[in-house]
């Protein structure tokens, strides 16, 4: 929400006229200085929308405020030039609303254009949040990343690594929508204090790692060619792409990365597919590459890739990662009740990969049970299970 700055003005006003952290005002104005403000300068207000009112008979901005829990100043911020003592019948003025409720309504088929929609949606009403993009997909399509805070322990989260193991991103975008909801109404998650983790914890998560193959899977072959005939020839002639995990391209984008990816290549397919194939060389693919330039800029702490399914936790690699992953992994798997498992065969995955290049934790999350993709009747389910993951991982 926009209000406009007077004489006298200041960021610590707005915070306690609205009630909202100081730091979350400073942060969602980075192109302002918040110790040289000019009168008539825009101000964005996080965790606020602006919604128009129409006054009526008997009508006064204090009984407007009173029953919208507001303060009178609240409203004169938000309608400039406006003369609180000639109001008339008939006026429209916008009206603070505080957004106390998800913007996101993970619980549905989530594809590219759903996850877009909503990050547009919580941009502009969180601007403290910041999206850039890591690189594009096959087909050209963002690859979002989102970082929430400012604080020095750097933490990466991802989701859709594989096509099929879609469900993965709105579970991540649910738990986002709740972080930025605690932080603006100053509210607490299974009481544990967000605001302590936004000082203290950098948040980095790119929700769709694999976008192409997430809409394959869920809305069909691309119309344009080559695209068309191509996936629908690797998928055996089969229009039913529910076990598809790869990239557009057929390729297995969480089999890219160079950690023994040789002994990878030597068992899986030769040839792209709807699985399994680790490409000509590792990070041979776009998303794989933007994952790992992303990696290599950000430095983090330690990362979690979500997958599903199997309620387990991999947490090592070639007895690579630090003392203190074990000590992670017990709690992951206390808050979820998932299985910790150290190693399995598998190599050239993104974890591996940070593990053993960094030296550092690194886990990947296999959330629920059964067949992929995952159905959503399960969602609710896995999102309490994730949750405590999600929190773990800022806290520890």
């Amino acid at each position: 929400m926009d209000i406009y700055v007077r004489r006298g003005d200041s960021f610590w006003y707005f915070s306690n006229i609205f009630n909202i952290p100081l730091q979350l005002i400073i942060d969602s104005n980075r192109d302002l200085d918040p110790n040289a403000l000019d009168v008539g300068q825009t101000v964005r207000i996080p965790g606020f929308a602006a919604v128009d009112y129409r006054i009526r008979a008997g009508d006064t901005l204090w009984k407007i405020a009173q029953s919208r829990n507001l303060q009178v100043d609240a409203l004169l911020l938000a309608n400039r030039n406006i003369n609180p003592n000639a109001l008339y019948i008939g006026q429209m003025i916008k009206v603070p609303i505080r957004i106390t409720w998800r913007i996101v309504q993970g619980k549905k088929k989530y594809d590219y254009a759903s996850l877009m929609s909503d990050l547009r949606r919580l941009e502009n009403v969180y601007p403290f949040m910041r999206v850039p993009s890591i690189g594009n997909s096959v087909l050209g399509k963002r690859i979002p990343e989102t970082l929430i805070g400012n604080g020095n322990k750097r933490v990466h989260y991802n989701g859709s690594f594989h096509a099929n193991e879609w469900i993965t991103t709105p579970i991540i975008m649910t738990f986002m929508n709740d972080y930025l909801l605690a932080l603006t109404n100053k509210s607490s998650i299974r009481g544990l204090s967000m605001q302590n983790f936004y000082g203290q914890s950098t948040l980095s998560i790119v929700p769709m790692v694999n976008p192409d193959g997430v809409n394959l899977v869920l809305n069909g072959p691309p119309e344009e060619e080559p695209w068309n005939g191509r996936v629908v020839e690797l998928n055996r002639g089969s229009l039913d792409f529910s076990g598809w995990k790869a990239n557009i391209r057929g390729v297995d984008l969480n089999d890219q990365f160079p950690a023994k990816w040789e002994l990878e290549k030597e068992r899986n397919p030769s040839q792209p597919g709807p699985r399994d194939y680790v490409g000509e060389k590792p990070l041979s693919e776009p998303e794989a590459i933007a994952m790992a330039e992303m990696t290599r800029r950000r430095d983090f702490a330690r990362v979690l890739a979500f997958h599903t399914q199997g309620e387990v936790i991999y947490w090592g690699f070639e007895n690579l990662e630090p003392p203190e992953s074990e000590t992670m992994v017990n709690e992951f798997a206390r808050v979820s009740g998932y299985e910790p498992v150290k190693t399995i065969e598998s190599y050239a995955g993104y974890k591996d990969w940070f593990i053993q290049d960094w030296r550092r934790p690194g886990f990947t999350v296999e959330l629920g049970f059964g067949i992929n993709p995952l159905p959503l009747s399960q969602f609710d389910e896995i999102y309490e299970e994730a949750l405590g993951i999600f929190l773990a991982g800022l806290y520890l």
